[in-house]
């Protein structure tokens, strides 16, 4: 098993992030060889083809609400707060845990990538997500059971052993 579902961890990223939790979920890889920085690359800077094509048809839907669809005008690759990996703007950077996320009228949406330091499993994967109007509670429950499938093959893309 390269990947697996875990309880969330009590980081202190993860405690201050939001104000509120709605949803809520981790899952768990091992990598001791890659920075963060890498392996935030390796989960959400490469996308799978496939999952390219969910995003798109996500954008084409959710255009028509006024929801973000395209790239922030202050879009930058580098790695630093204020930064993007992927389509995720960096939060914040500790040594053992990145926060990222986006923020829309709909929900707030924050991941967390923290090294535990354990021999197998280190990398948690965490989502936050908060709602801030029904819509957003309409909206992750359409996408939800996409978004666990999703999230386990870009997190399984950081493994290694």
């Amino acid at each position: 098993m390269k990947v697996k579902l875990e309880p969330i961890p009590k980081t202190e990223g993860i405690k201050t992030t939001l104000p509120k939790i709605d949803f809520t979920d981790t899952f768990s890889t091992t990598n001791h060889q890659d920075s963060l920085a890498e392996i935030s690359r390796l989960v959400f800077a490469k996308v799978p083809k496939w999952i390219e094509f969910l995003m798109r048809l996500r954008n084409s839907l959710v255009k028509v609400f006024g929801l973000k669809t395209e790239k922030p005008a202050d879009f930058h690759e580098n790695f630093k707060v204020g930064g993007y990996v992927g389509f995720f703007k960096i939060f914040s950077i500790e040594p053992n845990e990145i926060i990222m996320g986006a923020d829309d009228k709909h929900l707030n949406f924050r991941v967390s990538i923290y090294n535990s330091g354990e021999a197998t499993f280190n990398i948690k994967v965490t989502t936050l997500v908060e709602y801030n109007n029904s819509f957003g509670r309409w909206y992750m429950a359409i996408v939800k059971p996409f978004h666990h499938i999703v999230v386990k093959v870009m997190v399984k893309q950081a493994y290694k052993s």
